[in-house]
């Protein structure tokens, strides 16, 4: 439907100068279209007669981004994720380690599950601690 199709009739209640008084009724505005309306509007026959699809279109405009975004930083974990893993494989006896509380000592001894840690050498005081707790390898024994 374009411009040329449609008339613009402005009804007004009295003169033009004339304002509304407060009980009167305010201008009114009527458009209408000299198009059949059992054709209807070149939106309505392009959309099957719905025209709320193209206002859900610009939805996937915000939701592209959002989800670009959300997909860069799932991926940035996945990669420190292996990194770790990465770490925690190749931690061995003699390497030197920090704990996430900060706890620094020298493997002892690597179980399943657990990892035993020399924390002070001249009273020989060992601490069990689970995998998870290491956060670091300072130096690797197998780097020498």
């Amino acid at each position: 439907m374009t411009i040329d199709n449609l008339t613009l009739v402005l009804a007004q209640d009295g003169a033009p100068d004339r304002p509304v008084s407060p009980g009167g009724t305010p201008p009114t505005t009527t458009i209408e279209s000299t198009q059949d309306p059992s054709q209807g509007t070149s939106l309505d026959t392009a959309n099957n007669g719905d025209a709320t699809t193209s206002q859900g279109l610009p939805m996937v405009y915000w939701l592209l981004p959002i989800a670009l975004v959300f997909f860069m930083f799932s991926m940035g974990g996945r990669k420190d994720k292996k990194k770790r893993a990465a770490m925690m494989a190749a931690m061995t006896k003699g390497d030197k380690v920090q704990t996430v509380g900060g706890i620094l000592g020298t493997v002892v001894e690597v179980r399943d599950d657990e990892i035993v840690v020399k924390v002070d050498e001249n009273a020989n005081t060992r601490l069990r601690f689970s995998r998870t707790a290491i956060q670091s390898i300072l130096e690797s024994k197998n780097a020498d």
